[in-house]
C-alpha cells in the first residue's frame, strides 16, 4: 500500500478503512479488504463516489439527465441508446472541479514510477446485490499513462453509470435513478503475460470442493468480454490437484498498444499451450481459498 496518497473526500488510498460500499463502491470495498488482510493487490487509489456528486453538481448535470431518462422506454431499445448517448456527452463535455482534478492528480503522482501505466476500473454502489448482479455494466479502461488521460478515464467511467444496458437493468430491478453514484478505482497495471477469472466453487455443477480457472494470454479483457475461449481447469480446493483441464483454441489477446489496449492475435505456438501449470494453478486456487474465507461466501 502507498502509504503517501494522502485522504480527502475525493481520493481514499486503496486500502483506507472509509473505502466502504457508499464511497468506494462494491469492487474497491472489496479490493480495500483485501489489501487490509494482506493479499497481493496492485497498488492504487479510490477516486470516491464523493468526486462524482461534486462533477455531476458543479455541471448540474443531475436535471439533464432526468430529462433524457424521461424519454426512456426500457421496451424500446432505441430510445435507452438514445438516452446513454446523450448523457454521455454531457459527462464529456462537463469541466472537471479544480479540487477534484487536482485531488485525483496528486493521488496518481504519488504511485511509483513516472506516468504509470494504470487500469481505471468503474465502481457503483448499487453491485452484488442479493437479487440483482451488476457485473460488466460500468466500463473499465486499461494502460492509462498521465493525469490528463486518467481524468478523461475518470470522465468516462462516470458516463459509464449511464449505458443504455445499465439504465434497462436498473429499471427493471426497480432501482431508482436519484442519488445514484460511481467511484472509480486506479490501479497500477500488471503488465500480465496471462490473466484470467478464478471461481471457488464450481459454477458448473455447484461444488463447493471445487474451483475453476479460465485463463488465456494477455491482460484479461478478452477473457472477461468473451473475446477468446480460455483453457478451462477444474481443481481440488482442499489438495490443489488439477482434476480436469480443457486447453483452448485461444486466438485471440489483449495487449497493451498506445495508451489503451488492442486485440491482436496469439503467436501460433501459444494458441493451444497449456496457460497454466499445475503448480500456478493450486497457488492461485489457495489464494481464492483465502478470499473466500475473508469474505464468507464463495466468490
Amino acid at each position: 500500500m502507498n502509504a503517501n496518497i494522502l485522504s480527502s473526500e475525493y481520493v481514499l488510498p486503496l486500502a483506507d478503512p472509509n473505502a466502504t460500499l457508499e464511497t468506494a463502491g462494491g469492487k474497491g470495498a472489496s479490493l480495500a479488504r483485501l489489501v487490509i488482510a494482506g493479499l497481493p493487490v496492485p497498488d492504487g487509489f479510490h477516486i470516491t463516489t464523493a468526486a462524482y456528486q461534486r462533477f455531476v453538481a458543479e455541471n448540474d448535470l443531475q436535471p439533464a439527465i432526468l430529462v433524457e431518462l424521461e424519454k426512456v422506454d426500457v421496451s424500446q431499445p432505441a430510445t435507452l441508446e438514445a438516452a446513454s448517448t446523450a448523457i454521455r456527452k454531457l459527462f464529456l463535455t462537463a469541466h472537471t472541479p479544480p479540487d477534484v482534478a487536482g485531488a485525483v492528480a496528486q493521488a496518481y503522482a504519488e504511485l511509483a514510477g513516472r506516468n504509470p501505466a494504470v487500469a481505471v476500473r468503474s465502481s457503483a454502489t448499487a453491485e452484488d446485490l442479493p437479487e440483482a448482479s451488476f457485473a460488466g455494466q460500468q466500463e473499465t479502461y486499461l494502460n492509462v499513462q498521465g493525469s490528463a488521460q486518467l481524468l478523461e478515464a475518470t470522465k468516462l467511467c462516470w458516463a459509464s453509470l449511464w449505458t443504455a444496458r445499465a439504465i434497462a437493468y436498473r429499471a427493471r430491478q426497480g432501482i431508482k435513478f436519484e442519488g445514484l453514484s460511481l467511484a472509480v478505482v486506479v490501479q497500477i497495471l500488471i503488465p500480465a503475460e496471462a490473466a484470467g477469472i478464478l471461481f471457488t466453487a464450481n459454477p458448473v455443477t455447484g461444488q463447493r470442493d471445487q474451483a475453476m480457472i479460465s485463463a488465456a494470454w494477455g491482460l484479461g479483457e478478452a477473457v472477461v468480454g468473451g473475446l477468446v475461449t480460455p483453457d478451462a481447469l477444474i481443481v481440488d480446493k482442499a489438495s490443489g490437484l488439477v482434476l480436469d483441464r480443457q486447453i483452448a483454441d485461444k486466438q485471440v489477446m489483449t495487449a497493451r498498444a498506445n495508451g489503451g489496449t488492442l486485440e491482436q492475435p496469439v503467436p501460433d505456438e501459444l494458441r493451444r499451450a497449456p496457460v497454466l501449470d499445475d503448480n500456478t494453478a493450486a497457488d492461485l486456487v489457495r489464494m481464492g481459498v483465502q478470499i473466500e474465507g475473508l469474505f464468507g461466501v464463495p466468490i
